[in-house]
């Protein structure tokens, strides 16, 4: 088990969204000290101020996209609050509802950059503390989207895809040598944060963020491997195990109306 009580939790992407409600359970749980991480400066100022009332609470203006950034800020982090404990990397963007050839290659670059590059730069700054310690617990959050193609977020799809196979071999590294330090690569399905403000979701609700907050906390204090959100998300990856493809495309795509999801996208500005 993984005690949230009397650690330190770093959350990229902490002073919004469910990085935001993750920060403030994690205090109500306990935590010795909350860093938040994040590129909205007014976002992070309220939230301190608001959290401070909680517990130990600091804030810091990152660009997680950029490397020299999250060096020099990690560091900053180890000698104004000590060690990390538990990282979330939650910070993640969607550039929209394009086709592909619609994206331009600054999308591109952006999201991949923030979505897939990002976690592994941020994980890799804190991994050697831990494995140092042999303490020590890093959660990813994917989506959904990283085990289901869906047109019109190629390139998000994309990003998402490389962090679940990022996430899970780092896992799996880590379990060959018998570390202490632990895993969990998170799976959900559109979260009610803004993010995806316009979906349509005809079979599957919109999850709540409050719930899947709390889920993401708990699969972290039981070092599950892979969470995915909802659980019956699951019975789409049996699907394309079992049916041909053009199977799948018509009555999970089609009749479900998955693929056509993100057709009155708005998103977050």
């Amino acid at each position: 088990m993984t005690k949230i009580k009397e650690n330190c939790v770093l959350i990229t992407g902490g002073a919004s969204g469910i990085g935001r409600i993750m920060g403030r359970m994690s205090l109500e749980k306990g935590a010795r000290q909350l860093v938040i991480w994040d590129i909205n400066e007014q976002n992070i100022a309220s939230t301190v101020e608001e959290f401070s009332k909680l517990g130990n609470v600091k804030g810091y203006r990152v660009d997680v996209s950029n490397v020299e950034d999250v060096v020099s800020t990690y560091k900053q982090v180890c000698s104004e609050c000590g060690a990390v404990d538990i990282l979330i990397n939650c910070a993640g963007i969607v550039t929209g509802n394009k086709t592909f050839e619609q994206q331009s290659i600054s999308d591109i670059e952006r999201t991949m950059n923030i979505n897939a590059k990002a976690p592994m730069v941020v994980a890799l700054q804190m991994l050697g503390d831990m494995l140092e310690r042999n303490h020590g617990h890093i959660c990813n959050i994917a989506s959904a989207a990283g085990m289901i193609s869906n047109p019109k977020m190629s390139v998000y799809a994309a990003s998402k895809w490389a962090v679940i196979g990022w996430s899970d071999s780092l896992r799996i590294e880590l379990h060959q040598r018998r570390s202490k330090v632990r895993v969990t690569t998170v799976a959900p399905y559109y979260i009610n944060t803004g993010m995806f403000d316009g979906v349509k979701s005809s079979f599957f609700p919109i999850l709540d963020a409050e719930k899947t907050s709390r889920k993401i906390l708990r699969a972290i204090e039981r070092n599950t491997d892979f969470r995915g959100l909802p659980w019956s998300y699951h019975f789409f990856r049996l699907c394309q195990g079992l049916l041909p493809v053009s199977w799948f495309d018509t009555i999970i795509g089609g009749w479900l109306g998955i693929y056509s999801a993100l057709d009155n996208f708005k998103g977050r500005k």
